[in-house]
């Protein structure tokens, strides 16, 4: 009886082992399977995302800042969140949680890159209103000429000017590039008086059209679409936070530590 106890136990113990064995195997085999996956997600999200919209570009960014999530690039449209697989996706804002505010995670990463961007890029295909004195600060805006909100921002261009507050402006033409407001817009930029015809034109008289071939609107427009504009008017301060929407030039005043009465 003794005998075929220690015989039950001992089987039992081997038994034990062996499934402990077979369950770390598994376990390195999946593991390996795993890694393998995560280095040829990118290849594979890529390739599904195509496979059923290729008349779409699509550009992998990294991994999202959700666990198990990618981020991927639409070329002129929204950024995708998909899953490590490639089998599912969602588009959206993600916002990361704080113990004071919601935080969108997307914005965060832009603002180095928008940062980085104004901080080096040249000028020359800008329409620019400089102060008569000093600049102060400085203000970026992706601007439409059909905007009223564009139009309220631009009529208070000489008091942000008189606080030293320099206005950039981009062109973004919000009913696309094939359009009235496209026109317009070019046309403001291929003028030989371009400040005069965008004022003009923002106050509502309409120019002949002179689109020139060289024009920047397109380039403009790509690239407030790759910083996160998505209406006008939109303004990029140069630490890089971008602003949706009018703000009045007393803000502006506020937010620079300027005196608006200057």
């Amino acid at each position: 009886m003794h005998n075929s106890l220690n015989k039950i136990k001992s089987q039992v113990k081997s038994q034990v082992k062996s499934n402990f064995i077979s369950a770390i195997a598994i376990f390195l085999v999946s593991l390996g399977c795993a890694q393998w996956s995560m280095a040829a997600s990118e290849k594979e999200i890529i390739g599904n995302l195509a496979a059923v919209r290729p008349d779409l570009n699509f550009e992998f960014v990294g991994e999202a800042a959700l666990p198990g999530f990618y981020a991927v690039q639409v070329k002129g449209g929204p950024l995708l969140y998909v899953s490590a697989d490639g089998g599912h996706f969602f588009d959206g804002n993600l916002y990361q949680i704080t113990r004071s505010q919601f935080l969108d995670v997307r914005d965060l990463a832009l603002n180095g890159e928008r940062r980085e961007l104004f901080a080096t890029r040249g000028t020359d295909d800008m329409i620019i209103f400089k102060p008569a004195g000093e600049t102060k600060a400085i203000i970026n805006v992706f601007t439409d000429v059909d905007c009223g909100y564009c139009r309220k921002l631009h009529n208070e261009v000489p008091e942000l000017n008189a606080m030293g507050i320099e206005v950039r402006y981009l062109a973004f033409p919000r009913a696309g590039l094939v359009s009235e407001s496209f026109d317009q817009i070019a046309t403001a930029w291929c003028s030989d008086t371009p400040n005069e015809t965008l004022t003009a034109i923002k106050n509502g008289k309409r120019a002949s059209t002179a689109v020139c071939s060289d024009n920047p609107v397109a380039a403009h427009y790509q690239l407030g679409q790759s910083l996160g504009v998505t209406g006008t008017p939109a303004i990029v301060l140069m630490d890089g936070t971008l602003i949706p929407g009018y703000k009045p030039a007393a803000e502006f005043a506020a937010l620079f530590g300027l005196n608006a009465s200057n």
